[in-house]
């Protein structure tokens, strides 16, 4: 699990928002001179702990863009230095430990280009537990991509549903591909605000391998989260990729809409996924870190008469969200905390 999300990055979007840019930086109250990085640590815990906006974590280190291109980590046992530049303003150095000869040891500053190390061992941007499940499995299929899925189209021995150690018969299986996930086209996700089809919630049901190439090929199923049946669809398994998450404010203007709760709740709360109304083709990028307004919303009242009336209440900012995978018109991002419960339609905008 700890090579599925990247660590703890140096090598961040060092450009935020203009406006942001010209405020200054704020330290957290109580910020630390230095913080020892120990396992167990993320980018937005210790973000917070120096910051009083942890999104503008990229400006405090003075990253430049080459250093974005080839990012580099913080592992347990370096130490994060708080210092003030030549301008004065508030700056963040990294130093490690290192052997001196005999069983001492000294600290020295790094350079963020020189800095490399096992990355395995770095520290994630956020805690894995928290989006682990969700970054390797189908989420969203376009229509699309429903249309040519491989689906199975009958089962060994007439059975109606399939688990574990069985077998099917699927159309549209190319050569060469043996491991996949099996899904089920679940809801519609519809934009609130265009009614057009965004795609559909992929219902994750099991994996799969191919035992037989052919047309139909045979495969058997390996892991069944719940009943595999005719109809259901395949999706090649791939091994999720080491994403470098560098929670940062985007650089444009973003607004999204929540358009469902993942596990079809209706509310949300710290640590929920959000399916949001935007995705790659609207600026949205992995590691944004988004603000929640709750909608606003009408309430009836007594006026002074006596009568009933309707009183709009304003939207007002909830919380934050970490967007963690991001698809062509769709995003999924993480309440990272939020006063009141999220719900559908509320909005996320830059923070």
């Amino acid at each position: 699990m700890k090579r599925i999300i990247a660590a703890l990055t140096l090598g961040m979007i060092a450009v935020t928002a203009t406006a942001q840019e010209a405020a200054p930086l704020t330290l957290a109250d109580g910020a630390p001179d230095r913080h020892e990085v120990v396992k167990g640590d993320t980018l937005w815990g210790i973000s917070g702990e120096f910051l009083q906006q942890p999104w503008r974590w990229p400006e405090i280190w003075r990253l430049n863009r080459e250093q974005v291109k080839n990012p580099h980590r913080i592992y347990p046992g370096d130490m994060i230095v708080l210092i003030k530049g030549a301008d004065g303003r508030p700056q963040l150095t990294l130093a490690r430990k290192i052997a001196s000869g005999g069983s001492s040891t000294k600290t020295k500053t790094i350079a963020p280009t020189n800095y490399k190390s096992e990355e395995k061992d770095a520290i994630p941007s956020i805690s894995p537990r928290d989006i682990e499940p969700f970054l390797s499995k189908p989420l969203v299929v376009s229509a699309e991509t429903l249309a040519t899925s491989p689906r199975i189209v009958s089962t060994q021995e007439g059975r109606v549903m399939l688990g574990g150690g069985d077998r099917a018969f699927v159309s549209g299986i190319p050569e060469g591909q043996h491991q996949w996930l099996l899904y089920r086209p679940g809801k519609k996700l519809i934009d609130p605000d265009t009614k057009e089809l965004l795609g559909y919630e992929a219902e994750y049901l099991g994996t799969a391998r191919v035992a037989k190439e052919g047309e139909p090929a045979v495969v058997e199923v390996i892991t069944a989260n719940q009943e595999v049946g005719r109809g259901d669809r395949l999706t090649p398994a791939t091994q999720p990729e080491l994403i470098t998450y560098a929670p940062h404010a985007p650089t444009g203007t973003v607004s999204a809409k929540v358009i469902s709760i993942y596990g079809g709740l209706a509310q949300a709360g710290r640590y929920s996924m959000l399916v949001l109304n935007k995705g790659t083709n609207d600026g949205l990028e992995v590691g944004h870190i988004l603000a929640i307004y709750r909608s606003a919303a009408l309430v009836k009242q007594r006026a002074e008469n006596g009568k009933k009336e309707q009183v709009e209440l304003p939207e007002y900012r909830n919380g934050l969200a970490f967007v963690f995978r991001v698809m062509d018109r769709v995003a999924y991002a993480l309440v990272l905390d939020a006063t009141q419960p999220v719900e559908a339609n509320d909005t996320l905008r830059n923070p």
